[in-house]
């Protein structure tokens, strides 16, 4: 006994995609592109432009390896559509280094020994940027509270908040609006 025949149905009519038409200022260069509207702002940042240092982990913005600023806020980007990024400023961790010499906060990394495998570093260099467009010296506490977004597997963390700490103290990162945050002391609480 054999059962009915199956019947393949043919597949419906793909329709065309709408898409959108997005331009925005990356790393400060304008861009102007053309994407569907549910590419996410990651994808978009890391196959459209090339810039890789956007890292993409849990896709679900738990992990923070994605995290980019945006008109000077942290933002995962895995939870951004690429069309929500028209008309905004958007850094991501390109934006620091220039000329191949790390910037003040990269090389604050460095000198603490806070990376190892480096995965989650571009989501911690950019939430810490971030804190330093607010214009204020956070203590350890709130650094901490920041950075609580970025997973790493690697670090106990400790040596990333030194880091940080040791950025806003010597580096005067600035506010959005250009104030600087005069030197902050370290270890404060």
């Amino acid at each position: 006994m054999t059962g009915p025949a199956m019947t393949a149905h043919p597949a419906a009519p793909a329709e065309t995609e709408l898409l959108v038409e997005l331009t925005t200022t990356v790393n400060g260069e304008e861009v102007t592109a053309t994407v569907p509207p549910r590419l996410h702002a990651a994808d978009f940042l890391r196959s459209r432009l090339g810039l890789t240092g956007t890292h993409v982990g849990c896709e679900q913005g738990s992990c923070g390896m994605c995290t980019i600023v945006v008109d000077g806020e942290a933002v995962k980007s895995c939870l951004m559509l690429a069309c929500q990024l028209d008309g905004r400023n958007v850094q991501t961790v390109e934006s620091l280094a220039t000329d191949d010499r790390l910037d003040p906060l990269q090389q604050a990394f460095k000198e603490a020994h806070a990376l190892q495998c480096g995965f989650c570093t571009p989501g911690f260099l950019m939430t810490a940027t971030a804190l330093g467009y607010q214009g204020s010296c956070p203590s350890r506490a709130e650094i901490r509270e920041e950075i609580a977004g970025v997973l790493c597997r690697c670090t106990g963390y400790e040596n990333i908040v030194t880091a940080i700490e040791n950025w806003f103290a010597g580096s005067a990162p600035v506010s959005t609006d250009g104030a600087p945050a005069a030197g902050c002391p370290v270890g404060a609480e």
